[in-house]
């Protein structure tokens, strides 16, 4: 982990501009980056004194750049849709510990919820790459917020791709837990990550200890420091109070106290 300059490639709005993607140039971080981990950004606004946490999406190691997907929820994700080509920010990163599937595994299922769906983009092509059939639920509240969904079948299949929505305007009307539990009920999985709403990772991963597969969750925390200082992103588990930052953002589902 270490701070570098990085200079904004594109910052385009997504999903009739509900969900933003920012592209940057940063060649050390774009090298270093594992799935599942994420960066710090400052602010260019002095007002904002704390830096903003965003998941890594995709990392070209070629080009030297991640691209970054985001929500809009405050003043400081808003500022940053206003980031212009060229402009330099300070990064952070790449900070945390990411997913960790076992070597052994030969069949996955990854389940995004919403933005959740970007730190699940990296592991597929890692899963991918080393031969595991790997299966990706995506869900959103509607059709509109299903920002993932290309860049998942372009990288697996249309059939590897489960699509939900709670309004039933694009795939399974319903949520993603209903299709995980229909999944997990039909095969066997080696190995279970997900990311997204707390409420559907904790159905998520009592499903999966019922059916015996590993589960990873990867966990949204407010964080000050982003290093491990400040104790502002501590996450109960079974072996004490952990911290999102460093020691997570993934952890093992079954250590998590939920």
């Amino acid at each position: 982990m270490h701070e570098c300059t990085a200079t904004v490639v594109s910052s385009e709005a997504r999903c009739s501009g509900l969900l933003y993607e920012l592209v940057l140039s940063a060649p050390p971080l774009a090298a270093q980056v594992k799935p599942g981990q994420f960066v710090h950004l400052a602010l260019l606004q002095a007002e904002h004194i704390l830096r903003r946490p965003l998941s890594v999406y995709q990392a070209n190691k070629d080009a030297g750049t991640l691209t970054l997907l985001f929500q809009v929820m405050g003043e400081g994700t808003r500022h940053l849709t206003e980031l212009t080509s060229a402009q330099q920010l300070q990064v952070l990163g790449p900070i945390g510990q990411g997913w960790n599937p076992p070597e052994t595994a030969k069949r996955a299922l990854l389940i995004g919820g919403g933005v959740g769906a970007a730190p699940l983009y990296l592991l597929a092509g890692e899963l991918n790459d080393r031969g595991v059939l790997t299966e990706v639920i995506l869900g959103a509240a509607t059709a509109d917020l299903l920002a993932c969904e290309a860049s998942f079948v372009t990288l697996l299949t249309a059939g590897q791709v489960h699509i939900t929505t709670d309004d039933g305007s694009r795939g399974y009307k319903g949520f993603t837990t209903e299709v995980a539990a229909q999944l997990l009920a039909e095969n066997r999985y080696d190995y279970v990550a997900t990311c997204g709403p707390e409420p559907m990772q904790r159905i998520v991963a009592a499903m999966t200890a019922e059916s015996g597969a590993l589960c990873e969750v990867s966990l949204e925390r407010r964080m000050a420091c982003g290093i491990g200082a400040c104790l502002s992103c501590v996450v109960d588990t079974v072996n004490g109070k952990k911290r999102a930052c460093v020691d997570g953002p993934v952890f093992d589902a079954r250590e998590v106290c939920w």
